[in-house]
């Protein structure tokens, strides 16, 4: 089974040549390559509390650290590729926090030297700031230009404004002075399809065109995005948060932040969103940000060699992502730090700031929606909201929790029989599928026909007296040439009624549809059809609500505050609430999204019922499973994750997870001064291990330290290509002294300087909490077992992994990245 993966995978695992000839996901064995720098160590205390806690285990590093030497200190010159990781790797946080201390000492000890040093030494402080404003200018410039493109191919599929091509068809009547105010949206210069090619604007001969030049651009426009991901792109499918989340716990998926990921997934997103099928922008827009990040950083040599400072640079893309996606720079800070980051420390919450800030201003500057605001849904409302209301509110929370709920289970149903069976083999026909349906349906309703952000746009707009959509069709008894901003509550009208049936039936259609959809291989997001959801619910109970204070007034509930004559309840209020319920349902998140919904609404007064609704939805939608949606993609797809949020409280011990176990063949290590290179490239050749312990004996069993495969390999083809007298019968010496050898050998190859000399360990009576807590807060590939100094074992991330799915009663060979 093994040999098949590693088969599929494209790795041939007797090619000594190939340093990628490891399983880097079956047998992730990785090791840190670098002497660890307690004494200045940022992440010491993390562990102070848990090194004392009883007497039964102990914590140590496996070297003298004070006498040791830094990673390449022996070799004459740094050799290439040591130090570096391969595809599907993860990286090691320790080793790579040391280099970069290692780089900056470096850097401070020769400033002083030059006036060339000293601005070396400048651009280097700098650069921090410099990567996250460029990541902040092209992350708005990205959203400014795929904000009016999606606009425009929307109202495509609808008509085409004749004097001027290139614009949507708000601003194609702008100019227009034959416009009424109960149809502002006609005029002469906009035409729609039936116009265009049967000469009619009504009836039913039009009402027929109209509908299939409508499902054609949907379906002409679903086919050439999931056709550009599929032949140039396909990792720009999807949402892209899971994996970023991944990628930010230290995991490397080469080509996800490349240039061709960016401009693909920039190019189908304005596809995907003009097609009208149930998906978002705003997701997608996190994956663009972090890739900008990613392409910057490689112009400062500080990130572009140091993965865990890359992705400091990408915590703070993800920020100017969500800045740009619903105007709301602390609410994408906040993000951020509560969604996708693992690693946050203060200099990337300030950077993070700044490149929303950044992106938020790009995108003002740009002003995409000509309504002077970051997003399309803008609303501000006028009146307060009443105490009697948390009540709905709550409700709206337990529907949020209850979609969320049900749309996790229905999605990774869904994706896990598209993965299982032949229906997953055909992405195109899945997208062709969908976006029929979805256009086939959608047509005849209003709501469902609707962009989904003109959708929650219309449904957070509170009725004033210059709306003229069904839904503020009241009966209005008040003098009609008096308009107030505050309109008295009044009897819903026929227009009223039948949009709630609309309404109704467009709610079942965006449930069931964006199950079917997120994850479908075109970028979709789902922020949008979620606030869309609850939007829709929210509206439906702020209208009951609104008219049950209406006829009952007097009820003790209504009597304190709904006069007859007020305007009491705001039905637009209702739908924001529904919105922000929804989305916490299926994400889970808490902090961010009320801040990011009272960005939207500017309005400070109504964070109690948003904290309210938000609180009472993840509550309900964690009562039938802790997991939100993005955890849930990270579990199915099998990605090495350790979720902070996950407790461990099972009371196994190191002894009872490490490997090997009493049925496996014994630990594959290297000996101190006793092996040749024959033997090492023969102990490569024939295991699959991403790393081995060295020890100083086999008698012994005494730890030296760790030294990783693919380090070993380019070492030693490195030492042949360059070092006379090396063969295959070369002694290799871990050791600080080379043992005394006969004459006549071969130049023995000292290797010391790749040796990670002060590897992980725990005893092997450490509880499992601890070791799992240290995984988590160091950022550890693996760490070594040993009982007495002697070398027991070894425990890696994906050991653990499969211990916790284990103690979860799921099948541990389900959850492996594959």
């Amino acid at each position: 089974m093994e040999s098949e993966q590693l088969f599929h995978r494209g790795y041939y695992r007797n090619s000594y040549n190939s340093i990628t000839s490891a399983s880097s996901d079956e047998e992730l064995l990785d090791g840190a390559g670098v002497i660890m720098d307690f004494q200045t160590s940022e992440d010491d205390n993390l562990l102070d509390g848990d090194a004392s806690i009883g007497t039964h285990y102990t914590m140590t590093n496996g070297g003298n650290i004070n006498s040791s030497t830094h990673l390449l200190d022996l070799l004459d010159e740094p050799i290439p590729g040591v130090g570096t990781y391969d595809d599907f790797h993860t990286i090691d946080w320790v080793r790579e926090k040391c280099k970069d201390r290692e780089r900056h000492r470096r850097i401070n000890s020769k400033k002083k030297e030059s006036a060339w040093e000293m601005t070396k030494s400048l651009y280097d402080a700098w650069s921090g700031w410099l990567v996250v404003t460029l990541t902040g200018l092209a992350s708005g410039a990205l959203a400014g230009l795929i904000d009016i493109a999606a606009d425009w191919m929307t109202d495509l599929k609808e008509g085409i404004c004749l004097s001027a091509l290139w614009f949507n068809h708000e601003q194609c009547c702008w100019g227009s002075n034959e416009t009424t105010f109960e149809e502002r949206d006609k005029c002469p210069q906009w035409k729609t399809w039936a116009e265009l090619i049967i000469g009619q604007a009504e009836g039913p001969g039009s009402y027929i065109m109209n509908y299939i030049m409508y499902i054609f651009w949907a379906l002409s426009f679903a086919f050439l995005a999931v056709s550009l991901v599929k032949v140039f792109a396909p990792y720009a499918c999807g949402s892209g948060i899971p994996e970023i989340k991944t990628i930010l716990s230290g995991f490397i998926i080469r080509g996800y932040l490349g240039k061709w990921t960016l401009m693909i997934k920039t190019i189908t997103l304005v596809l995907a969103v003009a097609s009208g099928l149930s998906l978002g922008k705003e997701g997608p827009l996190v994956h663009v940000a972090c890739c900008c990040g990613n392409i910057f950083s490689y112009l400062f040599p500080k990130y572009s060699t140091n993965e865990a400072k890359k992705r400091e640079v990408l915590s703070a893309a993800s920020a100017a992502g969500v800045s740009v996606a619903f105007g709301a720079p602390i609410g994408g800070v906040l993000f951020s730090l509560e969604e996708v980051s693992y690693y946050f420390p203060l200099k990337t919450l300030w950077r993070s700031f700044f490149a929303a800030l950044v992106a938020a201003f790009v995108l003002r500057s740009i002003n995409p929606f000509g309504n002077s605001r970051l997003v399309l849904f803008y609303v501000e409302y006028h009146t307060p909201w009443y105490l009697f209301e948390l009540l709905p509110f709550i409700l709206l929370g337990v529907f949020g929790g209850l979609w969320g709920a049900f749309f996790i289970r229905a999605n990774i149903a869904w994706c896990r029989r598209r993965k299982s069976t032949k229906f997953g083999k055909y992405p195109v026909l899945e997208v062709i599928i969908v976006a029929a349906i979805t256009a086939v349906i959608a047509f005849p309703n209003p709501y469902t026909r609707l962009n989904t952000s003109e959708l929650i746009k219309e449904l957070f707009t509170d009725c004033g007296p210059l709306e003229s959509s069904s839904l503020c069709d009241y009966r209005n008894d008040m003098n009609a040439s008096k308009i107030v901003d505050d309109i008295p509550d009044r009897p819903a009208g026929t227009g009223v009624y039948s949009a709630i049936w609309q309404l109704c039936l467009a709610l079942i259609f965006k449930i069931i549809m964006t199950v079917f959809t997120f994850g479908i291989k075109v970028p979709s997001g789902l922020f949008i059809p979620s606030m869309a959801i609850g939007a829709i619910a929210g509206r439906i109970v702020g209208i009951a609500v609104e008219q049950l204070a209406y006829y009952h007034h007097d009820w003790f509930i209504f009597k304190e505050w709904c006069e007859v004559g007020a305007d009491c309840i705001t039905p637009g209020l209702y739908a924001m609430v529904g919105a922000a319920a929804c989305l916490g349902g299926v994400t889970r998140m808490t902090v961010s999204l009320v801040v990011i919904v009272f960005e939207l609404t500017g309005g400070l007064e109504y964070i109690v019922p948003l904290m309210a609704a938000v609180m009472t939805s993840k509550w309900v939608g964690d009562a039938f499973g802790r997991e939100g949606i993005y955890e849930a993609h990270i579990r199915l797809n099998g990605y090495p994750f350790l979720d902070a949020k996950e407790e461990f409280t099972h009371t196994t011990l190191a002894a009872d997870v490490m490997r090997p176990r009493r049925s496996d063949p014994p630990l594959a290590v290297l000996t101190q001064d006793n092996m040749t290179v024959e033997d090492i490239e023969n102990l490569i050749n024939e295991t699959s291990y991403n790393g081995f312990p060295v020890i100083m004996s086999k008698e012994s069993q005494r730890l030296v330290g760790f030294a990783l495969r693919r380090d070993l390999t380019i070492a030693i083809e490195s030492a042949r290509k360059k070092q006379e007298g090396i063969v295959g019968s070369s002694r290799v010496c871990f050791a600080q002294h080379t043992p005394s050898l006969p004459a006549e050998s071969p130049r023995p190859l000292k290797l010391r300087s790749i040796l990670d000399m002060s590897p992980f360990t725990v005893t092997d009576h450490t509880p499992m909490e601890i070791v799992v807590d240290i995984f988590r807060k160091l950022g550890l590939r693996q760490c070594l077992v040993t009982h007495n100094g002697r070398l027991l074992g070894i425990i890696t991330k994906k050991d653990i992994l499969r211990h916790m799915a284990q103690t979860a009663n799921q099948d541990p060979a389900s959850i492996m990245f594959n």
